[in-house]
């Protein structure tokens, strides 16, 4: 018995690490937009997906064809159980049309079976975009 709980043990943990050595592909049917102090501004009805592969992030919100492209400065990841319980958080520079340089933190966060994806931009103080996962895996 104790040989088995170990493996049991032992599978949990490598399956979450895992998860943090794939590219993921993330999608989401809403977008809120909340102010600096965690006020919701606005709700938006939209279809939008989330890549992280390798050192990016590729964000192509409500299909407008129009993808954000992050290079990630750093990566955390802990996901106890996988695409359900953990958390990653990923520093990554974005580079906006004008050619300036976005400093971005996001944090893609599983509790109670429900993972969220938040992003705040250090040059945005006043706007925290937050969306909810729909479907979370790898991607191939």
């Amino acid at each position: 018995m104790k040989n088995f709980l170990l493996f049991a043990l032992l599978l949990t943990c490598i399956s979450g690490f895992a998860q943090c050595n794939l590219d993921l592909s993330l999608t989401s049917n809403k977008t809120e937009y909340f102010d600096g102090s965690g006020a919701l501004q606005r709700s938006v009805d939209e279809s939008s997906t989330i890549e992280i592969i390798k050192k990016q992030v590729l964000i192509n919100p409500g299909n407008s064809g129009n993808i954000m492209t992050a290079t990630i400065t750093s990566y955390t990841c802990e996901w106890p159980t996988a695409y359900k319980e953990g958390k990653s958080v990923i520093k990554a520079d974005f580079d906006d049309p004008s050619g300036n340089t976005r400093h971005a933190t996001m944090t893609l966060e599983g509790k109670d079976g429900k993972v969220t994806f938040t992003m705040e931009i250090a040059e945005m103080a006043d706007r925290v975009i937050k969306v909810t996962i729909d479907t979370f895996k790898e991607k191939k």
